[in-house]
C-alpha cells in the first residue's frame, strides 16, 4: 500500500477530492491510504496563524517554518517530502512512474505568496512544478501529481493495458528525430459510436474507415503512424 500524507490548510478540499473516481477506487482496493493533516493545528497562537509578512518587505504573506516543522515531526520526519512549487523541476511521466514505486510520500501544500525557504533547504526532498505558470496555491498541483502517481499503481485501473500505449508512456533517449534529445509519443486518436455524425448544418464527421475494417494489422499500422513524436524535458 502507498501511504500519502498531505499537510495542508484546506484538508476538506482534499477529503472531497480523493473521494471520487480513480482515487476513490484505489482506496477501496486497499492500494493507497490518504492521511490528511491540518497545518493550523501546529500554529503557535490562538489565532491559528501559519503565515506572516516576509522579511525585507514585499507583497503577500509567507507560510511560516515552525508549523511545517512540527507537522513533519509528528510524522517522524518521513522521507520523500514533496513541495509543489513554480520553481521546482517540471513533473513528467517518468517521474510519476518512479514515485509510484514509493511506499510513502508526504506533500507540503503551499499557499499565499510562498513558503519560508528554510523549509525547502532543510525539510523537502523534491520541489516540483506542474508547468511554467503560477497558481494561487499548491492544492491543484498536489492533486495532479497524486493522480498521475496513483493511476500507475498495479491494480488501480480496471484494464492494465490502458497505460501501455497512452501518451508519455514510452521514453526514447537520444532520439534522432528529436535532434538527439529525449522524446516520447503522444497517443493515437480515439473514436467511438456513432461512426458517422451529421451536424445541423449538414456536415458529416466520420470515423476513419480503417478502424471499421476489422483488419487488426491495418489498424495497428494506422495507430503507429498516427502516434506523434515530441521532444520532452526530463
Amino acid at each position: 500500500m502507498l501511504k500519502i500524507n498531505i499537510i495542508t490548510i484546506f484538508p476538506d478540499f482534499f477529503k472531497t477530492s480523493v473521494s471520487y473516481s480513480i482515487l476513490k477506487r484505489a482506496q477501496e482496493k486497499g492500494l493507497v491510504e490518504f492521511n490528511l493533516l491540518d497545518l493550523r493545528q501546529w500554529s503557535e497562537d490562538n489565532y491559528k496563524t501559519i503565515d506572516e509578512h516576509p522579511y525585507g518587505g514585499g507583497a503577500g504573506m509567507v507560510m511560516m517554518l515552525p508549523p511545517v516543522y512540527k507537522a513533519l515531526q509528528s510524522l517522524k520526519f518521513p522521507s520523500n517530502v514533496i513541495l509543489p512549487s513554480a520553481k521546482g523541476k517540471i513533473w513528467n511521466q517518468g517521474m510519476a512512474k518512479q514515485f509510484s514505486e514509493f511506499n510513502e510520500m508526504t506533500f507540503i501544500v503551499p499557499h499565499f505568496e510562498g513558503i519560508d525557504e528554510r523549509v525547502v533547504e532543510n525539510l523537502v526532498n523534491y520541489e516540483i512544478s506542474i508547468g511554467p505558470y503560477v497558481l494561487s496555491g499548491g492544492e491543484i498541483p498536489t492533486l495532479s501529481i497524486i493522480d498521475s502517481i496513483v493511476r500507475l499503481l498495479p491494480g488501480v485501473l480496471g484494464n492494465p493495458e490502458s497505460i501501455i500505449d497512452e501518451s508519455y508512456s514510452e521514453i526514447i533517449p537520444n532520439s534522432q528525430e528529436a535532434g538527439s534529445l529525449q522524446a516520447t509519443y503522444l497517443e493515437y486518436p480515439q473514436y467511438t459510436k456513432p461512426s458517422k455524425f451529421v451536424t445541423e448544418e449538414g456536415k458529416e464527421w466520420v470515423v476513419p474507415e480503417v478502424l471499421l475494417s476489422g483488419d487488426h494489422k491495418k489498424i495497428d499500422d494506422w495507430r503507429k503512424n498516427k502516434k506523434k513524436l515530441v521532444k520532452i524535458n526530463c
